[in-house]
C-alpha cells in the first residue's frame, strides 16, 4: 500500500507546485501592472512641473494617462479573473484526481484482501497435501491409485492384474499381462529425499541418488523373474512428474545418470505422463496380437473349409461321373427313340395307304390272304 499512497502524496504536490506558479505568474503581472503605475506617477510629477509650460500639453498628457490608466485597469482585471479561473481549474482538478486516488486505493486494497484470502487458501491446501504425503504408506497408497487409475483408463480390463504375488512371496503393484508373458510395475515415491534437496543442497541430493537405485536395484531383483514368465524389464512409476524430473536432471557419485543406471538393472523409470504414452504403446500391440490371433484362427477355419472341400470333392466327382453316364444314356435312348418313331410313322404311313385302295364293301384283309381266295 506505500508505493501507491508515496504515488498519490506525489501527484497532490505536483498540483500544489503548479498553482503556485500560476500564482506566481499572477503576482508577476501585477508586478509589472504596480512598475506601469510607478512610471505613470512619475509622469503625472513630470506633467505637474510641466503645466505651467502648457495647458494643452498637460490636457493632452492627462487624456493619456486617463487611457494608459484605463487600459491598465483593464489588464488587471482580465489578470484576476484569469488567475481566479486557473485556480477554480486547480481546484476542480486536485478534487478529481485525489477522488481517483482515493478510489484507486479502495481497488487496491481489495485486491489485496482477494490475494490475502488466496494466499490463506493455497497455504491450507499446501497444508493438506502435506498431511496426505506426510507417510511413507500414503505415499504408497496415492502411488497405487493413480497406476491403478491409468491402468483403467488405458487396458481391458483382463490385460492387467494388481497386487501379483509371486512364488516368491513377493508382491509387485500390477503386472501387464502380454499373451504368455507379464510387465511388472512397481510404485515408488521418493519424496522425503527429493524434499531434502532444496534445503540440504549437494548432500541431499546425493541421498536422493542413493534412495533411487536402492528402489532400482529391489524391482530388478524381485519382479524381473522370467522363469515365472515375466519380460527381462520392469517399470518403476515414479507419481510426480518433478520427482520424475530431478531423477532425469540427477547424476550419481560416478556420473551415471540415475535414468541409465535403472536401465543397466532392466527397470524403466516412468512418471505419470510418460507411463501413459508407454500403456498407449502396449494397448496397440496388444491389438495387433489380437488381430494375429484372430488371423490364425481365421486360417485354421479356412484349412477346416478346404479339407471339407476335398472330402466333399470324392462324393461330388462320383455324383459328376454318374450324371455324365446317366447324360450318355439318355442321349443314346433318345437317339433310339427317335429311331422308333421313325419306323413306326413309315410304318403308319404305309398302312394308311393300303386302307385308301381298298373297295368300301370288301373287308380289308391281309395281302396273302386275299390272294389265296382268289
Amino acid at each position: 500500500m506505500t508505493p501507491f499512497l508515496i504515488a498519490g502524496l506525489i501527484v497532490v504536490a505536483a498540483l500544489v507546485v503548479w498553482v503556485a506558479i500560476q500564482n506566481s505568474h499572477g503576482q508577476r503581472r501585477a508586478q509589472g501592472v504596480e512598475s506601469q503605475m510607478s512610471e505613470l506617477r512619475r509622469d503625472l510629477q513630470t506633467m505637474a512641473t510641466a503645466q505651467a509650460q502648457s495647458a494643452g500639453q498637460i490636457a493632452s498628457i492627462g487624456q493619456s494617462v486617463t487611457q494608459r490608466l484605463d487600459s491598465v485597469t483593464k489588464t488587471l482585471q482580465d489578470g484576476v479573473s484569469q488567475s481566479a479561473q486557473i485556480a477554480a481549474q486547480s481546484q476542480t482538478s486536485m478534487v478529481e484526481q485525489l477522488k481517483n486516488s482515493q478510489q484507486a486505493l479502495g481497488d487496491i486494497q481489495k485486491q489485496l484482501g482477494a490475494v490475502q484470502l488466496a494466499g490463506s487458501q493455497m497455504s491450507q491446501t499446501a497444508q493438506t497435501l502435506q498431511s496426505i504425503l506426510g507417510g511413507a504408506k500414503t505415499r504408497g497408497t496415492l502411488g497405487e491409485v493413480t497406476l491403478e487409475r491409468l491402468l483403467e483408463d488405458c487396458l481391458p480390463r483382463d490385460r492387467y492384474e494388481r497386487q501379483y504375488r509371486f512364488r516368491s512371496g513377493e508382491i509387485a503393484d500390477a503386472v501387464i499381462h502380454l499373451r504368455d508373458l507379464m510387465l511388472p510395475i512397481d510404485s515408488k515415491f521418493p519424496l522425503d529425499a527429493y524434499r531434502r534437496i532444496a534445503e540440504e543442497g549437494e548432500e541431499a541430493r546425493r541421498a536422493f541418488a542413493t534412495a533411487v537405485k536402492n528402489h532400482a536395484d529391489v524391482i530388478s531383483k524381485k519382479y524381473v523373474l522370467p522363469d515365472e514368465g515375466t519380460l527381462p524389464v520392469a517399470l518403476m512409476f515414479v507419481p510426480s512428474e518433478t520427482v520424475y524430473y530431478e531423477l532425469l536432471m540427477t547424476s550419481d557419485a560416478k556420473s551415471l545418470p540415475l535414468d541409465e543406471y535403472c536401465r543397466t538393472k532392466n527397470v524403466v523409470a516412468v512418471s505419470p505422463n510418460t507411463l501413459y504414452a508407454h500403456l498407449q504403446v502396449i494397448l496397440m500391440g496388444l491389438r495387433g496380437m489380437q488381430v494375429e490371433e484372430n488371423a490364425k484362427h481365421l486360417q485354421a477355419s479356412l484349412a477346416g473349409l478346404h479339407l471339407q472341400l476335398e472330402k466333399f470333392s470324392e462324393p461330388f466327382g462320383k455324383i459328376g461321373t454318374h450324371l455324365k453316364n446317366a447324360a450318355q444314356s439318355y442321349t443314346e435312348s433318345e437317339k433310339r427313340l427317335d429311331k422308333v418313331e421313325g419306323t413306326l410313322g413309315s410304318m403308319l404311313g404305309v398302312n394308311s395307304a393300303v386302307q385308301l385302295e381298298l373297295p368300301s364293301d370288301e373287308s380289308p384283309l391281309l395281302p396273302g390272304v386275299n390272294k389265296q381266295s382268289a
